[in-house]
């Protein structure tokens, strides 16, 4: 798996950890890290190899490995370790092993002073014996072309070595002076080298040495404790030696800071040290993998002694660095292994680390998703495995979802975690009918089909009916609300409805008036279309479900004897849904049903009047008796509104009770306004309803029997010098007076009629002064419209004789009249006007003043 997809992931379940809640051994699980790398040994034949020779050096080609022995033997190894070929170099030490990047051709060096330069599948050789010891071959990376036939050997000196055009190696000395050569890299044109003094970087091209990097303890032997060289790409060096690391990036001089120097130059961009000897490095994306030795005291001799050689991940820091991750090796003869019997290989296509030891060789790989859920799956981290399956299901090969997904209800069921294991049961049975029923059936052997009964597939898939009969047998032996629950949420046609009932009916045999179980029946007779049953249980337990259920099933030729029950559950609903449905239940018949119910009669017959006064007219005369008996605050507003209800029976059912308000507006309707105003003045002794009640008549007559009736009461005198001002002259009640009567706030009630008649005297004058302005103004527009010139042709006539106004010979003397009416006369057409009045008028518009046909009558004579 892609290292950057990993890092994505980790961040995702350190979210999901933060959002779980988790016990003292969950926090404990969760403190562990996870390790970053999976290690094997590498076997088959490498097994038998290291069972009879030590392992000095190896290196790592994409396709195959190159392994060296302390016996002077080479063996070629496919990477599972299996021998594909074998080569006798020397009866001693292989100290180094170099391939090109093609893997074609091989450099070889040994303790004795051999090297050996050959093609792995060409003819071409070479092979030299020096007087020393060679500690370091490395041949060209693009040997396998013409003009790149060189490498490097270092014992004492370090020498290059350069096919010539007659086909001899030419030798010539690239650095000598400073100690053997330990260590030495070749990368595109850089070649680094290790000696006793530190490091140096030739650059090929111009053949000029870059750097020098001294070593930073040189108390530690070098021949002990080497320096680890690997190149992290063309222009980045990682140096390892003892416990410093250093990183250096060649970069290109300015042509400006040139002068004599090397046209590039090396900075050291990040150096840090380790807890550890360092034995190897290798890169992995921007972090390094460092092998490291390790020195540890033992308890029981108190000496020093070497402990199990570490991998550790670490990602440089600009002035430091952070462990990712750390693993102790357990590799073979640990114990008597030194710093410098460990190497590290890598391998770059596929991020693969060789941990090379005399007696052992382990492969350090990268964790894939595979490895990473086999982790979770060992630390009961099931919730994250699944999670990480999901994510990677295209990509990993070992696990199925399926699988985990099962392990994990598993887990869950195990600790307990029922209705936990239940809901996972959705997701991760999916669709498939065989592992919902297995679960089942698991759920019922532990007691625990109620847990999972809320999750069971209601549609795609559906189980067999039997599963469900049996969750609801088990509810219905000691749940009934969760009973009840399950029918109304599951659809009638997964289970045997009949079968369902005969149980509830047996139930209801031992416990009749149990209100759970008859609504289930009601419900179960629904999903049987038994709705007549089902209606008689809902009308007998008044549940609210009875409206829905005429109206979604039409059963209101099953109510048409049960208006009364109906009406006794619930009134507003029970007459919503009959207006509702007049169609289907006639008014006549509602009306004829609660015939012994007059109060619920009243309800019917008052929503009926509110949404149609003319619907129910025929029970209007009913309808006074019965407002008037229930619901007499409505009764006023209903003989106002009504038209159709008789106002002499009206009228007698208000004086026997005594309805003083409704008897003052029927005989007011009745015409019998001065029985009315009486009624006010006497029963209700309310001068102001009185007064309000001759304003709604506007009659003098009234006003004069209010006068009559107030005029020895001071109270009313009060109110009507209060109220009357606006309707009656105030004088003809003062006038009236007696001298001597003590009427309360008198001054007041002046005031009051004084500011009533400056009041009227100045709206009188305004709209006076309004009129004029108005009059003014439509007289100035008339004016202007009059002066206004008036068209006279051809098309025009005589409004008198009906012919032409103009003569058809224009060379005639005419005259002719036009008024500012518009109309047009011949002049010997008008009559002549008298001496006492010399103006002219038009004949037409005088005669519409005078009144209709005068101008016809005119016009005749």
């Amino acid at each position: 798996m892609d290292y950057h997809m990993r890092v994505v992931f980790s961040l995702l379940l350190k979210e999901i950890r933060s959002n779980e809640e988790s016990t003292d051994d969950s926090e404990e699980d969760e403190s562990e890290e996870e390790p970053k790398l999976k290690y094997e040994r590498l076997s088959n034949g490498v097994t038998e190899i290291l069972q009879k020779d030590a392992a000095s050096c190896m290196t790592v080609h994409e396709k195959f490995l190159a392994l060296g022995t302390h016996y002077g033997k080479v063996y070629l190894l496919d990477v599972q370790g299996n021998i594909t070929q074998k080569v006798d170099i020397s009866p001693v030490k292989i100290n180094q092993i170099s391939l090109d990047e093609s893997g074609e051709h091989m450099g070889i060096c040994s303790e004795d002073g051999k090297v050996q330069v050959f093609g792995l599948y060409s003819g071409e050789e070479f092979h030299e014996t020096f007087d020393c010891p060679i500690k370091i071959v490395a041949v060209h990376p693009q040997f396998v072309r013409s003009h790149c036939k060189q490498f490097v050997t270092g014992g004492k000196k370090l020498l290059l070595y350069e096919k010539t055009w007659m086909n001899r190696w030419k030798p010539s000395v690239l650095h000598e002076g400073e100690g053997n050569i330990r260590n030495v890299k070749w990368r595109g044109h850089l070649i680094a080298w290790a000696n006793n003094m530190g490091v140096k970087i030739l650059d090929m091209i111009s053949k000029q040495r870059i750097t020098n990097v001294p070593r930073d303890d040189i108390s530690l032997r070098p021949d002990m404790y080497p320096c680890s060289l690997c190149w992290k790409d063309n222009l980045t060096l990682i140096i390892g030696w003892g416990t410093s690391v250093k990183i250096c990036s060649v970069k290109e001089r300015h042509a400006s800071e040139m002068r004599d120097l090397p046209s590039r130059y090396v900075e050291i961009i990040f150096q840090f040290d380790t807890e550890f000897y360092i034995s190897g490095l290798a890169p992995l994306c921007d972090q390094l993998v460092v092998l490291s030795y390790v020195k540890e005291v033992s308890e029981k001799t108190e000496m020093e002694c070497c402990a199990r050689p570490r991998l550790d991940i670490i990602q440089p820091l600009p002035e430091s660095c952070e462990e990712i991750s750390s693993d102790a090796l357990t590799v073979r003869g640990f114990q008597e292994n030194e710093c410098r019997d460990y190497h590290l290989e890598h391998s770059e296509g596929e991020s693969l680390f060789y941990i090379i030891s005399p007696r052992d060789i382990v492969v350090a790989k990268e964790r894939d998703q595979d490895d990473h859920i086999d982790w979770l799956l060992e630390k009961k981290k099931y919730e994250e495995a699944l999670m990480a399956a999901e994510i990677s299901q295209k990509t990993i090969k070992k696990h199925r979802i399926l699988d985990i997904g099962l392990a994990y209800i598993n887990h869950l069921v195990e600790k307990g975690e029922y209705d936990l294991a239940a809901r996972k049961c959705q997701k991760i049975l999916g669709k498939s009918t065989e592992l919902w029923e297995f679960e089942v059936y698991k759920f019922k052997e532990i007691g625990q089909l109620k847990a999972i009964s809320r999750y069971l597939p209601r549609r795609d898939p559906i189980l067999k009916p039997l599963i469900y009969e049996m969750v609801l047998h088990e509810f219905l032996e000691s749940d009934y609300e969760g009973f009840a629950m399950l029918i109304k949420e599951w659809p009638g046609d997964l289970y045997n409805n009949a079968i369902i009932v005969q149980v509830v009916v047996d139930h209801l045999k031992k416990d009749p008036q149990n209100r759970t179980l008859l609504r289930t029946l009601a419900e179960l007779y629904t999903y049987d279309q038994r709705y007549g049953k089902a209606l008689e249980i809902y009308l007998t337990l008044r549940h609210k479900d009875v409206f829905q259920l005429i109206h979604k099933h039409n059963l209101f030729s099953s109510i048409r004897d049960k208006i009364v029950l109906l009406m006794d559950f619930d009134s507003e609903k029970a007459v919503d849904m009959l207006l509702d449905n007049e169609d289907k239940i006639s008014i006549d018949r509602v009306v004829e049903e609660l015939e012994n119910r007059p109060e619920l009669q009243h309800v019917y017959l008052h929503k009926l009047f509110k949404r149609d006064h003319h619907k129910g007219q025929k029970y209007h005369e009913k309808q006074i008796s019965l407002y008037a008996e229930y619901d007499r605050p409505n009764l006023l507003p209903f003989l106002r509104d009504s038209t159709h209800c008789p106002l002499e029976k009206a009228l007698e059912i208000c004086q026997q009770r005594n309805f003083v308000e409704e008897t003052v507006y029927l005989l007011s309707r009745m015409g019998n306004s001065r029985s009315a105003l009486k009624m006010i003045m006497e029963e209700l002794y309310d001068v102001d309803k009185a007064i309000e009640f001759a304003k709604e008549q506007d009659d003098g007559e009234l006003w004069e029997d209010l006068i009559l009736y107030s005029i020895d009461k001071p109270p009313f005198i009060t109110g009507l010098l209060n109220n009357i001002g606006t309707h009656v002259d105030p004088i003809l009640l003062i006038h009236r007076i007696k001298e001597g009567m003590e009427i309360p706030n008198l001054r007041d009630s002046l005031v009051k009629i004084l500011q009533d008649y400056n009041l009227q005297i100045l709206l009188r004058e305004g709209c006076k002064k309004i009129l004029v302005a108005d009059s003014l103004s439509l007289l100035k527009k008339m004016h202007r419209t009059q002066m206004k010139g008036v068209r006279v042709d051809e098309e025009n006539i005589c409004e008198s004789c009906l012919s032409p106004i103009l003569p058809s010979d224009a060379s005639k003397s005419f005259s002719v009249t036009v008024f500012h009416c518009r109309h047009m006369f011949h002049k010997e057409c008008l009559p002549i006007p008298s001496t006492m009045s010399p103006l002219q008028f038009c004949n037409i518009c005088s005669a519409k003043h005078r009144g209709p046909g005068s101008a016809i009558l005119e016009m005749k004579k």
